[in-house]
């Protein structure tokens, strides 16, 4: 299966420095009032935020399978400003907000066309394999640092 065929998944895409990533609400998503159970935008949030490491270059899979490290979320805020409902058609737009030596946060949004759906703050920590955190790989910190904001101030070292 080629990059271009008809049955690769959908992936999202950069718009700037703004990572933007469908989402079709299915009945599985939904709760018995028919909206979408709140545990269910995390899956969303997640998947757009790794379509967007995997786009912007991150080959977490290999980092993995070479005993580098993985991304655990280490801090999650999030805020629902209402409902999504069955065969929606969502937008989980992820900007990086801030990068340290051994994380980043990521802000994302839930959009349902220009309404605010969900919106939530996430640190991921990358980690050693037991655990432990671990610098980001330079590879990775050029990247991220590409979308960041335009502040040079953004970039500050692990504590």
């Amino acid at each position: 299966m080629t990059a271009s065929s008809p049955d690769t998944p959908t992936t999202g895409r950069f718009v700037g420095r703004e990572h933007r990533f469908p989402v079709r609400v299915y009945f599985e998503d939904t709760d018995f009032s028919g909206v979408v159970y709140h545990a269910n935008y995390l899956r969303f949030m997640e998947r757009a935020r790794s379509d967007m490491l995997r786009v912007a270059g991150i080959d977490q899979r290999d980092a993995f399978a070479n005993s580098e490290g993985v991304y655990a979320v280490a801090d999650l805020s999030i805020r629902y400003r209402r409902p999504a409902r069955f065969d929606d058609a969502l937008v989980v737009i992820s900007t990086v907000e801030h990068l340290r030596a051994a994380a980043c946060v990521i802000q994302q949004r839930v959009m349902l066309g220009d309404e605010l759906i969900a919106d939530a703050k996430v640190t991921a920590a990358f980690i050693t394999p037991d655990g432990r955190p671990r610098r980001q790989p330079p590879a990775w910190m050029d990247a991220f640092q590409r979308l960041l904001p335009e502040s040079p101030d953004m970039i500050e070292e692990s504590k």
